[in-house]
């Protein structure tokens, strides 16, 4: 029998093809999800600060790649005391932010905020206005202005805190 060549059936060559295949297949699901979960992340909105825009409880999708925030976006933040926010960017760098009266002042200019609800008061004396914006910085805040904790609170969000902007929603 020294010589013979064996032949492979019809059998282990489909074994070996659907092995082949489940290989390839697990294979890019693990670069999927690497990819996935390098490039998205998701959060949960907790509370009633983003209200009517975002729900109690919602789960939204935010793109982690990326620094650049503009005015109206919507961020998800990882604060250094483990709190987790989703707020609205008002102010981007360079821009002074006043509160009066209840209204935000951006830049010496009342800003319209169809989006936004209550007044916006300053809720405490650990930030001192007018507020300017530094580098790598955003000031945010809820849009339900009631319940909100924000930047009126701890202060304008380093950029190493911001998790992403999130998809779809301004």
């Amino acid at each position: 029998m020294a010589g013979k060549k064996r032949t492979r059936s019809k059998y282990d060559k489909n074994k070996y093809g659907m092995l082949h295949f489940a290989i390839e297949f697990v294979a890019g699901a693990v670069i999927f999800l690497l990819i996935v979960s390098l490039i998205l992340g998701v959060a949960k909105v907790d509370g009633e600060s983003m209200y009517p825009t975002l729900k109690n409880n919602q789960p939204v999708a935010y793109l982690r790649v990326g620094k650049t925030y503009d005015r109206g976006d919507i961020i998800a933040i990882k604060m250094p005391s483990g709190d987790s926010y989703v707020k609205r960017v008002i102010g981007v760098e360079g821009d002074t932010i006043e509160l009066v009266d209840g209204a935000v002042v951006l830049n010496g200019s009342q800003l319209k905020e169809d989006y936004a609800q209550g007044e916006t008061l300053p809720e405490n004396a650990r930030v001192e206005y007018p507020v300017t914006v530094q580098a790598g910085e955003v000031f945010v805040l809820g849009d339900n202005r009631a319940v909100s904790v924000d930047s009126r609170d701890f202060g304008c969000v380093i950029f190493s805190n911001v998790k992403g902007k999130l998809l779809n929603k301004k």
